[in-house]
């Protein structure tokens, strides 16, 4: 697909981290940018920034784990502009690291389902249809993690999985809209291959009241900052991707019209591998051992 000046990208959780290097990325590229994000004090700054930079921006706060708040966000972005050419499901919530996976609290799940693969799915059902129907050129990238697509990470299990759900709706998506014959790509997004500074460690700062923590939280870093000093002062080291890079693999891939937008990475080639051999001759995940823990 061609990214040309005036189509219109819609990005969600758009004020900070990934969605907020996309958003500048499309701007950058002359895309009409609509943001949307929960958190509306930073949603106003992000906002506010690209207009200083000249871009075309519509803002929105949206909880995307709330079908009729993205349903109306779909509806207000066709009355603003007439069309959308570009989607992100981005938005997502980590639930940190809270022991065994059956020790998580039961609101840990509820809460990284609505939003990790409910908002997802409500956003590929509210701009889909949309976009088909308006018979332009689209494309759908939805965000994974290695730490769920790739190889899952036991030791935050509940974000693995809803990570995990994302890749397979994508595949999904993809397949259906070759079936319609649709103009409109799909792609998922893995994110790296290190680590990236964006707020998913303090997800908790927007968690609802509705999905609150019935037990006290075991996560043992409040902040991305926290685990990274506990990291360095145990002289472990510590790699981050910057998030224009990650920004830049998505527009590349939408261009190319590429499924798997997965950067190049020998750790995650190696994981993929031994996944795969694992399956294929039904022996037991060895490449889960470092995580197995007495």
């Amino acid at each position: 697909m061609d990214l040309r000046a005036g189509q219109v990208a819609v990005v969600t959780g758009a004020a900070s981290g990934i969605g907020l290097a996309m958003a500048r990325r499309f701007a950058a590229e002359g895309l009409k940018v609509v943001l949307a994000d929960v958190e509306e004090g930073a949603l106003e700054k992000a906002a506010s920034a690209l207009r200083e930079d000249g871009a075309e921006v519509h803002a929105r706060v949206v909880d995307v784990g709330e079908r009729d708040q993205v349903e109306a966000l779909a509806a207000g972005t066709w009355e603003r502009f007439g069309a959308v050419h570009v989607l992100c499901n981005n938005a997502g919530v980590g639930s940190g690291a809270e022991g065994r996976m059956w020790e998580h609290d039961p609101n840990d799940w509820k809460w990284a389902f609505a939003v990790n693969v409910w908002g997802v799915f409500h956003g590929v059902q509210a701009f889909v249809p949309r976009m088909i129907a308006g018979g332009e050129p689209g494309h759908v990238v939805n965000t994974s993690s290695g730490d769920g697509g790739i190889a899952p990470l036991p030791t935050a299990s509940v974000y693995a999985v809803t990570k995990a759900a994302v890749v397979t709706m994508t595949e999904s998506l993809y397949a259906h809209l070759r079936a319609e014959h649709a103009r409109v790509g799909a792609s998922v997004l893995f994110p790296g291959p290190h680590m990236l500074r964006t707020g998913l460690w303090e997800s908790h700062r927007n968690r609802p009241s509705r999905y609150a923590k019935h037990k006290p939280r075991k996560t043992p870093y409040r902040s991305l900052d926290q685990w990274e000093a506990a990291m360095r002062e145990a002289g472990r080291e510590v790699r981050f991707t910057p998030v224009e890079e990650v920004a830049e693999l998505v527009v590349d891939g939408i261009r190319a019209d590429r499924f798997w937008l997965l950067p190049e990475s020998e750790h995650s080639d190696r994981q993929i591998r031994a996944r795969s051999r694992s399956m294929l001759e039904r022996t037991d995940p060895s490449y889960l051992e470092s995580f197995i823990l007495d």
